[in-house]
């Protein structure tokens, strides 16, 4: 049996390929951009509203938060720190696994995540010149693409 790895075709890099790229990262810079200000302005950092967005899916380990953005655990451990204090979190032991700490969002880190989701004009402005079935098809081409990354980047909160 030959174990030799097949080699994988690289992706295209025509024109039209190279400008759809350009795009989404100029799309990107703008949502972040928009992101960190919205966050600044309601006293939070730009990863202490990330945290806020992922618990909106409900209670998860500190090393979940840490896995899925891509970060130290011990980069958690502050940012939670600094939330807790202000009353947007909680940590509690897993029912499961005692040794495990869950951290939870309180009724102000979700009003507090809500608002700050609420306030981003990015995505209304750019969509709006969409009708409902293009941001349907966008959509659809979007998940299609993230597909294959994985289902954590697929349902990124903070986007």
């Amino acid at each position: 049996m030959d174990t030799t790895p097949t080699e994988v075709a690289p992706p295209p890099t025509d024109a039209i390929t190279r400008e759809v790229v350009d795009l989404m990262a100029n799309l990107v810079a703008l949502f972040h951009r928009e992101y960190e200000e919205a966050a600044a302005a309601r006293s939070l950092t730009g990863a202490q509203a990330k945290v806020l967005a992922l618990l909106r899916r409900g209670p998860m380990p500190m090393r979940h938060i840490a896995q899925t953005l891509s970060c130290e655990p011990s980069n958690i451990t502050g940012i939670v720190d600094r939330l807790e204090t202000r009353g947007f979190v909680t940590r509690e032991a897993d029912r499961q696994d005692r040794r495990v700490k869950l951290v939870a969002a309180t009724g102000a880190g979700s009003a507090a995540s809500e608002e700050l989701r609420e306030s981003l004009n990015f995505a209304r402005e750019p969509l709006a010149t969409l009708d409902a079935d293009e941001r349907a098809v966008l959509r659809d081409l979007l998940r299609r693409m993230l597909e294959g990354v994985g289902r954590e980047t697929a349902a990124d909160p903070s986007a």
